[in-house]
């Protein structure tokens, strides 16, 4: 398939230079979801991003939407409810699981997902060698109701999806992503592409260039790489 004036990716994983994407952001379409191709492309400020069907695309927009996270905001109702504490959230334990809930969860707006079984497996081998992580909200039964994915490299993380079946699931998860992202020095959250949910919450959009300047900042750090579960006693520190 070809795309006029957009190149297609071969077999190495060299990426065209995202600062001269095109302003919506599509880059590059065509090669593979190998794990190592698709770590290159995050540390480049690169993502996947195609339906069923289509060659894979590689995006990265402009603006870009980050949260900082000293720039969440936490409304009155959600401060409640997370001090209420009537949920338990755990770090890593159902990766796969996650992804399934945010593939098949429906969304306003949005037919289908795309976050095909070539990319959950993707995702979870990323998971399995320590840079793609889910924040897991369990109610008082124990059954999952809330979370989100994505990856970590170096001071960073890229928000990919999140998902709720009960009221605030979502939000419960990203205000400890968050917190985490504090205790541990992250520069921001990548979320990709402006919404006004995720603005409502703090969100900003950022000009691409400045964006992946930040991003070069944060990739001189190690980040926490390997397995978050290891680190679930620091949720009990958080307070709200």
């Amino acid at each position: 398939m070809h795309r006029p004036g957009i190149p297609r990716l071969g077999f190495d994983y060299i990426f065209p230079n995202p600062r001269f994407a095109m302003k919506e952001g599509l880059l590059a379409y065509g090669g593979d979801l190998n794990p190592d191709r698709v770590l290159m492309a995050y540390r480049r400020g690169i993502f996947p991003w195609y339906n069923e069907g289509d060659p894979i695309l590689w995006w990265s927009p402009d603006p870009r939407l980050l949260l900082y996270p000293e720039d969440f905001k936490i409304r009155r109702s959600l401060r409640k409810k997370l001090r209420q504490k009537r949920y338990t959230v755990k770090l890593d334990r159902n990766f796969t699981t996650v992804m399934r809930h945010c593939a098949s969860v429906p969304r306003h707006g949005q037919e289908g997902t795309w976050i095909l079984p070539e990319v959950i497996e993707c995702y979870t081998k990323l998971h399995d060698r320590g840079f793609a992580h889910s924040i897991e909200v369990y109610d008082e039964e124990g059954e999952l109701f809330g979370g989100l994915y994505g990856v970590s490299v170096g001071a960073a993380f890229f928000g990919e999806s999140m998902f709720s079946l009960k009221p605030d699931g979502s939000k419960i998860a990203l205000a400890h992503l968050v917190a985490l992202c504090r205790a541990w020095g992250f520069a921001f959250i990548d979320c990709q592409i402006p919404s006004d949910h995720l603005m409502s919450l703090g969100a900003v959009r950022v000009p691409r260039e400045r964006f992946l300047d930040e991003l070069a900042e944060t990739q001189q750090s190690l980040g926490v790489p390997g397995h978050w579960g290891e680190h679930e006693g620091l949720l009990e520190r958080f307070t709200w």
